[in-house]
């Protein structure tokens, strides 16, 4: 004999929508100490399953198209081809493949498909509506063979095993990964738009920008140098993990001559080398007479990074 045990969940779609306001309140305040165990417990049926899971109901509200079984099988494949369709979409986009961008669109998604299946299953007669249904036969331990006994023990340690890999995998960083990213804009914003061209004494400004991809808090000092002149040094910026800084930096120069070099560059607390530089060439040209710039010839910007 089997002991038959029937799972039944009528507001799974309800649930699906507190889980993923849940989640969302956990990646907020960053990796701290306990938070990112609790990030990663939520975080794999929300990519994993749910994604799937909404689809399938907004395209199938009716209990008679497809059974639990399937729904699930099919939730675990089609979050498989979603989640990296919306990576690569925001891919195109100016909030690119980070963390926080994916899991809130990955939220927008969900409810976006959670609310189009209540809709479609709220217009279907109450006993026509789909309605998560496990039905599980549970066999007694003492009628099991030894050797049925033996293979469920292989199978819940080849389970466990592979759930400590997957939690190894995500949870422990990568220690050949590790990099701080060191880049300088213009003042829009993007990699164009330098001040290349100045009169003598004429400010220029770019934007700094570092970003933390250490797995620990660092703290940063950005230096900027005209020639061999120190002209600016930042307090101790303190980032946490994956934690981006950007702050405009101005420059200038009180002599005329072309492809004059201002260099940036990064220490990390305790340096007494640079960590990461980078260089912009610049043309400073004497003012005319009456204060109006000469004209300079064209020159192509070029920001070398070492």
């Amino acid at each position: 004999m089997a002991r038959i045990m029937i799972l039944r969940l009528k507001q799974d779609l309800y649930f699906i929508v507190g889980f993923s306001i849940l989640f969302l309140a956990f990646i907020l305040p960053g990796n701290y100490g306990w938070v990112q165990y609790i990030k990663i417990a939520l975080g794999l049926p929300f990519i994993l399953f749910f994604p799937g899971y909404t689809l399938i109901a907004a395209l199938f509200p009716g209990r008679q198209e497809l059974d639990s079984i399937e729904r699930i099988a099919l939730s675990f494949g089609l979050s498989i081809a979603v989640v990296p369709f919306i990576g690569l979409a925001l891919n195109f986009t100016s909030w690119g493949i980070h963390y926080i961008p994916i899991v809130i669109t990955l939220i927008i998604f969900i409810n976006i498909m959670t609310s189009l299946a209540i809709y479609r299953r709220r217009k279907l007669p109450e006993d026509e509506r789909y309605i998560f249904t496990i039905k599980l036969e549970l066999p007694i331990m003492n009628e099991i063979s030894k050797r049925d006994k033996m293979i469920l023990i292989i199978l819940f340690l080849v389970l466990f095993i592979a759930i400590g890999n997957l939690y190894c995998v995500i949870a422990l960083p990568k220690m050949n990964e590790k990099f701080t990213e060191f880049y300088i804009l213009g003042m829009g914003g993007k990699a164009e738009g330098y001040p290349i061209d100045l009169a003598a004494g004429e400010k220029g400004q770019v934007i700094v920008g570092v970003v933390n991809h250490e797995y620990a808090t660092v703290k940063y000092i950005v230096q900027m140098k005209v020639g061999n002149i120190v002209q600016s040094t930042s307090q101790l910026i303190a980032l946490v993990n994956e934690q981006k800084y950007e702050a405009p930096v101005m420059f200038s120069s009180d002599k005329a001559g072309q492809n004059q070099e201002v260099e940036y560059l990064l220490f990390r607390e305790g340096d007494t080398v640079p960590y990461r530089s980078l260089h912009l060439w610049v043309n400073v040209h004497a003012p005319m007479a009456g204060g109006v710039a000469k004209s300079p010839e064209t020159v192509t910007a070029h920001v070398y990074k070492r």
